[in-house]
Parts: C-alpha cells; sequence; structure tokens
C-alpha cells in the first residue's frame, strides 16, 4: 500500500508557501504569499509573470536550494530538507564554465555524480547529440553562437537524466528565431518521449511561449507573488500560434495580468504618503506610445497581443508601460486593452513646453513622492533636500533595488517636468533659480 502511495505520489507538491525576507527597522518584504503548486510525471508547467512576481525564488524553493520562510514542499511525497536529487536545471545566462569543451562542460555533472569514465562519454555523446550539437564536442563556449551554448545548458542538465527539468527564462537572452528554433526542437522531442526527464517547471514572461509550451500555466501576480490563475492549455501539439483559439487564450491572459485589483488586496501606502514603486518609463517612451495610440491603425485603443506584436515588446515591457500610463492618467488599462484618454490626447497634440506643463501637473496630482519632494523644497529656506533621506524612507517599504528605482524614475520624471534639479555628484534636489525668485 505504501509503495503505491509512492508511485502515484506527484513530484512535486508545494503548500501554503511564504517567502520573506527581514529587513532592518521595518516590515518583512514578502516575496510569496500562500502559494500552492502541484506537479505531475508527464506534464509541461509554466510559471507566468511578470519580473517580481517571484517565480525564480519559487523554482529554487522547488528545487531545495531555498528553504521557504513557511509552508510545505515535497518531494515525491517526502518532506524536501536540501537540493533535491533527480532535479536538475536550466538557466537564463547559459552558465558554462568558459575553459571548458562543450564535452567538458556537458559531463561536469555526471563527474560530480562518481560516474565512470566510459558512461560519462557514452551519455554526454547522447545528450550532445539528442540537442543538435553533435561535431562540437570540442568546441568552447566563445566559439558558439547564443542558441548553441542555450543548447549546451540543456545538454548538461539533460545527461542527468533528471526526473524533473527546472528551466529559468531559458530563451529570454536569445533572438526571436534562435529562441523559436529550441522551443520548436525541445517540444519535438517530449512529444517523441525521446528527453529523459518525467516532467518540466519553466519560468517565464512571455504569453505565447507559456501556451505555446505548456499544459498549464500558474499566472502570478505581484507584491506579494501570489497565483492568480491556473489555467490548462487544452491545445494538442504541434501548436498553431495564428489559431484563433490560440490567440484568444493568449488575449485571455493579458486580460488576467491586467485586471485591476480589489481595493482591499492593495498594499497599504497611505500611511507613507508615497511609498509605491515606480517603473522605469523615459518620458521619451510614454510620448511615444501614447503617439502611435492616438495615430493610425489603432485611433486610441489598441489591443495589447496586438500591439505587443506590432511594437516587438514583451508582455514584461509592455505591461509596466501600460500601468505607468494608466497611473499618470494618459491611457486606461484594462482587460487586455490600452486606450487613450483625453488627457493623453492633449499631451499628444501639445508642443513641447506644453507637453512639460501638463507633465508636471500630472506628477503632483498623481505621483506622491514627487509632490513630496516639491513641497519639501518649496518649505526649505535654501531650496534643496538631500535624496537619501527620501530613499531611506522608500526603503522602509520595499526592497534597496525597488527603492533605488523609484527614486531613479522619479529624479528623470522631475527633470522633464521642469519641477525640480538634481545634482548627481551632491545627490541632491533643488529648485530651479527662477522658481526660487518667484517664492
Amino acid at each position: 500500500m505504501d509503495q503505491a502511495i509512492m508511485v502515484d505520489a506527484p513530484l512535486v507538491t508545494v503548500r501554503n508557501c511564504r517567502q520573506a525576507y527581514h529587513k532592518d527597522a521595518s516590515t518583512d518584504l514578502i516575496v510569496l504569499d500562500d502559494v500552492n503548486l502541484t506537479l505531475q510525471s508527464g506534464e509541461i508547467v509554466g510559471l507566468l509573470g511578470r519580473s517580481g512576481s517571484g517565480k525564480s525564488t519559487l523554482l529554487r524553493i522547488v528545487s531545495g536550494l531555498l528553504k521557504p520562510t513557511s509552508g510545505e514542499v515535497k518531494w515525491r511525497g517526502q518532506p524536501l530538507t536540501g537540493p533535491a536529487a533527480g532535479v536538475a536545471m536550466v538557466f537564463q545566462s547559459f552558465a558554462l564554465f568558459p575553459w571548458l569543451t562543450v564535452q567538458e562542460n556537458v559531463e561536469i555533472g555526471l563527474e560530480a555524480q562518481g560516474v565512470k569514465k566510459a558512461e560519462r562519454e557514452e551519455r554526454t555523446e547522447s545528450a550532445i547529440d539528442l540537442i543538435g550539437l553533435g561535431g562540437y564536442d570540442t568546441a568552447y563556449p566563445k566559439e558558439l553562437s547564443g542558441g548553441m551554448r542555450q543548447r549546451v545548458g540543456l545538454a548538461r542538465a539533460l545527461v542527468v537524466h533528471p526526473d524533473l527539468l527546472l528551466m529559468d527564462e531559458p530563451f529570454s537572452a536569445l533572438d526571436v528565431l534562435t529562441a523559436e528554433t529550441l522551443r520548436t526542437d525541445l517540444i519535438d522531442l517530449w512529444m517523441d518521449k525521446k528527453l529523459p526527464v518525467k516532467s518540466i517547471l519553466m519560468v517565464t514572461h512571455n504569453i505565447e511561449e507559456a501556451v505555446l509550451m505548456c499544459d498549464r500555466v500558474l499566472v502570478f501576480s505581484s507584491n506579494p507573488g501570489r497565483v492568480a490563475q491556473e489555467l490548462k492549455v487544452p491545445f494538442p501539439h504541434p501548436r498553431n500560434r495564428f489559431d484563433p483559439a490560440f490567440r484568444q487564450m493568449v488575449d485571455d491572459i493579458y486580460g488576467i495580468m491586467t485586471r485591476r485589483k480589489p481595493p482591499t488586496t492593495q498594499p497599504a501606502v497611505a500611511a507613507t504618503g508615497f511609498a509605491t514603486p515606480l517603473h522605469p518609463i523615459s518620458t521619451n517612451i510614454m510620448a511615444g506610445l501614447l503617439e502611435t495610440l492616438e495615430g493610425k491603425p489603432y485611433d486610441g485603443r489598441a489591443d495589447l497581443p496586438a500591439l505587443a506584436a506590432a511594437l516587438q515588446y514583451e508582455a514584461d515591457e509592455l505591461l509596466p508601460l501600460g500601468e505607468t500610463l494608466s497611473m499618470l492618467g494618459f491611457a486606461l488599462l484594462e482587460e487586455g486593452d490600452l486606450h487613450i484618454t483625453e488627457t493623453g490626447r492633449k499631451f499628444v497634440d501639445a508642443e513641447t513646453e506644453e507637453r512639460k506643463e501638463i507633465f508636471a501637473k500630472i506628477l503632483l496630482a498623481h505621483v506622491p513622492l514627487a509632490a513630496e519632494i516639491r513641497k519639501v523644497l518649496d518649505e526649505r529656506w535654501n531650496h534643496r533636500a538631500s535624496a537619501v533621506r527620501f530613499r531611506d524612507e522608500l526603503e522602509d517599504h520595499m526592497s534597496p533595488e525597488y527603492a533605488e528605482e523609484t527614486l531613479r524614475t522619479v529624479i528623470a520624471w522631475g527633470r522633464y517636468a521642469e519641477l525640480y534639479e538634481y545634482d548627481e555628484e551632491a545627490q541632491q534636489f533643488s529648485l530651479e533659480e527662477e522658481d526660487e525668485e518667484e517664492k
């Protein structure tokens, strides 16, 4: 009976997983909250979401490299207490040893396992041939293209015959055509049952990639990372990305990722006045998208998948841009569509100086951090303020990386709007001379 239970047990079970990092003198930074995942043999599951939604953190937890703050993780029905045997990972950055040949890079995992030389060489040759690098055994990474180097990384993971293959955005560092070829080859091998793995768990921010490859997709929301929705992909392989049903599913996922959260789930930022992370979107990019949106063929309203394809943007690039325009009141982002507002139209139609005036009013009305900086400068006798005070206050509510990114963004936006000046060397805000004279 016990043996039957073990055989039928899922490969991975994650229950009520929470990952938080303690921050001195402030509340904990929560990366993942109440995440649940079950992974069975014979399926490819995608973790889809924005950068910073905790997908890669969850991958490390599943691999046993990171212990969650709370929750339960089981590997083949047993509690996972360390690195899981039978798990291999493919990284975004190739992670090859430049001083080793293709063959040596691939067989290094087998060597670490103590596999004898004859068997190592046989399995390495099979893995290299399987992923289409036959004849490159003695080449070094610097002699290979990006796609070939990622194939070496894939061969290195497959050569140990893992039960579970973890893939962390494995195609994002490749050009579009190379990534498409590698995706297709991998799915072909999977469908032909030539991959020596039982299941694949992959992280991606590419919606089409998830629908093209996966049997199930877990869509993550951010801050903290949670599973917003789990979707079963019903299409048989090979999948046609131009099929109306395929396109509709991509569109539906865009809708899920742009759906507004109920007010009760919004982070409590009211107490701080301005601790809302800002996306590092330049004013030029914003203006360009608004002009595109206002013009033909969109006439003020665009379907996000179509817009992403036309602009060659990933969802991870387009969604922050749409959210920023929505936050500033230039556009509305809802249910997978982006449409321009009257304020956005006025901005598009305005000349350079008038655009700056519009943007300044927008910042004061919709970006509390910018308004607070200007307020402090107005109240100070010398109209100067150190950036350190704002950075420190932001770090009480977000990671240092997000705090720095948010501060750099508000500096750039405020400079464009001529709300204030900023001295990089002194790390100091100030008012322009003419503003001081008006005071």
